[in-house]
């Protein structure tokens, strides 16, 4: 059998947690943030846990994990 290559945006993008979830940045703190309020600023800060049903597809794009 072929070996599956992983998406290499995926790769740059997620990180696994040591229970197998996913980790990722948060968006929407490039630019235009003086629209946004300095409570979504504070909140978005750091990184999030993703969701169950995106945790499915991202894992489709690391076939072999992080």
């Amino acid at each position: 059998m072929p070996k599956l290559k992983t998406k290499s945006g995926a790769k740059k993008r997620f990180k696994l947690t040591a229970t197998g979830k996913i980790k990722a940045g948060v968006a929407g703190k490039r630019h235009r943030l003086i629209s946004h309020n300095s409570k979504y600023i504070r909140q978005n800060r750091g990184t999030k846990v993703m969701s169950a049903a995106d945790t499915r597809i991202i894992k489709t794009f690391l076939p072999y994990g992080l």
